[in-house]
C-alpha cells in the first residue's frame, strides 16, 4: 500500500515506523524543516517538508495514488482539513486523529467515518475495568458502524430468550457470546440468551442507545 501520513510527531513517526518495518509505501509530511530533516536521517528519506493543508503539497506527495491518508496531527481542524482534500483527491480511505472528542461528530458529519481517540481509547479501557459497567466500547469500523461489548444484568429484557426472539436495531448483529465462565461461542437462531453472558455486537453509532435499551432495559441507562 502507498500510505500518506500527515504530521511527523511522535504518532506520524512511529506509525510510519511501523509501516515501513511491513514492507508498506509510506510517506510522512511534516510542515516543520527541523523536524522534517530528523524524520528523514532516521526513516531513509520518507519525508516531505510541507504543509499537509495545502493541496500543492498533497499533490506533490502523489495523493491521487494514495491508498490511504492518515492525518494525525495535533490539530484537529488540519485534520479535517487534510481528509477533506484527500477524499476530494479521491483516495478511497482517509483516517484521522481527533484530539478532542467533542469534534468527532462533526468529523463523521463530513464523511469521515474512520477517526482515533485517544481520550475515548483510554476512557474504553478504564470502562473495563469498572464492574458496573454494563456497554463498553470495543472498536469503530467501517461506516459508521461500532463493536461495542453489552454485559446482561440479571433484569435484562431478553435473558432467557433466543436470539431469533430478540428484535434489535436495523444493521446490528450479535456476532460473540461469551459466558460468566470465559467460555465463548458463535451464537445462532436458537441460541438462548442468559443474565450475565456478555454479548460482542456491531451496530450503528447512532442506534447504540436503542440497543442498550433493548438488551440491558431502561432501568440501567446511567451504566453507562
Amino acid at each position: 500500500m502507498y500510505i500518506l501520513i500527515a504530521g511527523g510527531g511522535k504518532v506520524g513517526y512511529h506509525l510510519a515506523e511501523e509501516l515501513l518495518n511491513e514492507n508498506n509505501e509510506v510517506l510522512v509530511i511534516e510542515r516543520d524543516a527541523g523536524r522534517a530533516a530528523q524524520i528523514r536521517d532516521e526513516l531513509s528519506g520518507n519525508v516531505l517538508t510541507g504543509d499537509s493543508c495545502e493541496a500543492t503539497t498533497l499533490d506533490l506527495a502523489g495523493v491521487s495514488r494514495a491508498d490511504l491518508v492518515a492525518a494525525v496531527t495535533g490539530d484537529d481542524e488540519d485534520n479535517l482539513v487534510i481528509c477533506d482534500i484527500a477524499r476530494y483527491r479521491g483516495v478511497g480511505r482517509t483516517i484521522a486523529r481527533i484530539n478532542n472528542p467533542r469534534n468527532e461528530l462533526l468529523f463523521r458529519k463530513r464523511g469521515i467515518e474512520t477517526t482515533i481517540s485517544a481520550t475515548q481509547a483510554v476512557l474504553a479501557q478504564i470502562e473495563k475495568e469498572l464492574p458496573t459497567q454494563l456497554m463498553i466500547p470495543l472498536l469503530q469500523l467501517h461506516n459508521g458502524l461500532e463493536l461495542v461489548e453489552i454485559k446482561l444484568p440479571e433484569t435484562s429484557p431478553v435473558a432467557g430468550r433466543s436470539v431469533r426472539e430478540v428484535l434489535l436495531p436495523a444493521e446490528s448483529l450479535i456476532s460473540l457470546i461469551v459466558d460468566p465462565g470465559g467460555v465463548p461461542r458463535m451464537p445462532s437462531g436458537d441460541t438462548r440468551l442468559n443474565a450475565g453472558d456478555a454479548l460482542v455486537v456491531v451496530s450503528r453509532k447512532e442506534s447504540l442507545d436503542m440497543l442498550r435499551e433493548q438488551l440491558i432495559g431502561s432501568t440501567h441507562g446511567l451504566d453507562t
